[in-house]
This record gives C-alpha cells, sequence and structure tokens, in this order.
C-alpha cells in the first residue's frame, strides 16, 4: 500500500470526512486557547469547565434541544457558581473550583443513569468523533469561527492581562471583564472540543498543546502558531492512527498530542530534559578543543 492511498482511503467514507473536519476545528481553536490558559495557569479551570458542562449536555438531550446548547448553558452556569462560591466564602479558588464541578459533573452521571435513551449518552464522556453529523459538524464550525475571531481580535489586550492584570486596568482595560471573557470563550471552546474527545478528555486538548508550545519558544506571539498547528497536526496524526489501528479516535487524538509533548519534553533543545544536556556537552567539547 503506496503512501498515498493510506492517505486517501479514509477521505473515501463521509464520516472520515466529518470527523477530520470537527478534529481540525477543535484541535485549532483549543490549541489557540489553551495558549492563555497554559500562560495564566488556568488548568483546572479548564478540567472544571469541561466536566461540568455533562448534566446541561443530558438535559438538552432530554429535552431534544442541541446538546450545544446545553453544554454551554451549564459551562457559563459552573464559571458563575465557582466564582460566586469564591466571593462569599472562605474556600480558596482551587477548592471552589473542586467542589463546583465534581458536583456537576456527578449530577450528569446521574441524569445519564436514570434517563432512557436509544442513544448511548456515555459517548458524551469519551467522544463520538465517527458519529459527528452534519449539523453538530456546523455547530463545531460556528461555535469555533465565534472563538476564534474574538481571541483573534482581543489577543492583545488578553495577552497583557496574562502578564500583568494591574498594568492592564492601569492604561483603562477592565481586568475583570477580559477574565470573565476569556471564561465565557472556554466555556464554548469546550462545547466544540466535547464533539470531538469527549468531556473526560477535553481538558487534555485545553492544556497540551500550549504546555508544549511554552517549551518550545519564550514569544507569546510564536507560541499562538505553534500550538494550534501541533494540535492540528496531531488531531490528523490521531485520526488517521485510528482509522488504521480500529481504536477509539478520541483518545488517540489526545495520546498524539501527549506523545509529541513528551518529546518536547525530552528533547526540546532549549529547555528538554534531555537536549538542554546534549546541548551543554556540546558546547564544553567546543570549548575544550584547541584553538
Amino acid at each position: 500500500m503506496t503512501l498515498l492511498t493510506l492517505l486517501t482511503e479514509p477521505l473515501s467514507y463521509e464520516f472520515m470526512l466529518r470527523a477530520l473536519a470537527t478534529t481540525a476545528i477543535a484541535s485549532v481553536v483549543c490549541g489557540v486557547l489553551s495558549c492563555w490558559l497554559v500562560l495564566i495557569g488556568w488548568s483546572l479551570m479548564g478540567d472544571a469547565v469541561s466536566h461540568s458542562v455533562l448534566p446541561g449536555i443530558v438535559i438538552a438531550h432530554v429535552l431534544g434541544l442541541p446538546l450545544a446548547i446545553g453544554a454551554a448553558v451549564f459551562g457559563f452556569l459552573a464559571v458563575a457558581l465557582i466564582g460566586v462560591v469564591r466571593s462569599t466564602s472562605r474556600v480558596k479558588e482551587d477548592a471552589a473550583i473542586g467542589v463546583v464541578f465534581t458536583t456537576l459533573f456527578a449530577l450528569g452521571l446521574v441524569l445519564i443513569s436514570v434517563t432512557p435513551s436509544q442513544t448511548d449518552l456515555g459517548h458524551v464522556l469519551f467522544g463520538n468523533l465517527l458519529g459527528v453529523s452534519r449539523t453538530d459538524l456546523v455547530g463545531v464550525l460556528v461555535l469555533g469561527a465565534a472563538v476564534l475571531a474574538v481571541l483573534l481580535l482581543k489577543r492583545r489586550d488578553l495577552t497583557l492581562y496574562a502578564f500583568d492584570p494591574g498594568h492592564a486596568h492601569t492604561i483603562g482595560l477592565n481586568p475583570a471583564f477580559l477574565g470573565g471573557l476569556l471564561l465565557g470563550l472556554l466555556a464554548l471552546t469546550a462545547v466544540v472540543a466535547l464533539q470531538a474527545v469527549g468531556v473526560v478528555l477535553v481538558v487534555a486538548m485545553l492544556i497540551i498543546p500550549g504546555a508544549t508550545a511554552y517549551l518550545l519558544t519564550d514569544r507569546f506571539q510564536t507560541m499562538l502558531l505553534i500550538a494550534p498547528a501541533l494540535a492540528l497536526l496531531c488531531g490528523l496524526v490521531g485520526v488517521y492512527g485510528s482509522y488504521y489501528l480500529d481504536t477509539s479516535t478520541g483518545p488517540m487524538v489526545v495520546l498524539a498530542q501527549g506523545s509529541v509533548f513528551a518529546l518536547v519534553y525530552l528533547f526540546s533543545p532549549r529547555r528538554g530534559l534531555i537536549g538542554t544536556r546534549l546541548s551543554a556537552r556540546r558546547r564544553r567539547l567546543a570549548l575544550s578543543r584547541p584553538a
């Protein structure tokens, strides 16, 4: 089998085309947003929002509404509840996040167990890329385009907020608004990624690309290019890998991203665990050579 055949054979199936398109959109959007999440340190917040949307998905299914609507509503609800608990009690932010997202996630699991349905709602936990419909794809495209447009239009303000909220306030920006905007975009992005990898693995797509890019460059603008590019590549590799290995598609996408992170973590010339030592050794050898 030639390389061209390997690349084109999956494209002869419509469900694979939809899976590839959904993965590409989700990967790019998550890759861009992950840069800010990693920079600010909101990894746990991404985990919280991605898990908290589960009851919204089940309720939307029962009411016959698009699943994205229910997920978005509960994503925003989780963000609001975390803010309320944090601001009106002695509980710190990490504890508030843990209380809210575990409670809502448990509620979602309970609703799944008691909801009679011919549809396997368990797919929302680990994704069902190969079952994405045309309607689902359109929803992912619309939400993904909206999130990406806002991120690109407000990238300078959001970047300043991430680096120095105090300076952002000094020059007339509203840090509270920018933080709320970023949380809202996080909720919508979680909805986009749900179609690809499900509730459990969404946090990986929201964190791994940015973390990988962070090990490769010191420039945030460069991160915004590296992260979505790596996420897109890993997404396509994951989908193709699942097709030929007959494995779950969502986990394969995340596994590809995790594998790339491991390689960068070990061999990055500037920050890799092994790469930095090899670079230092080469420098020592170069200095020890006679002129």
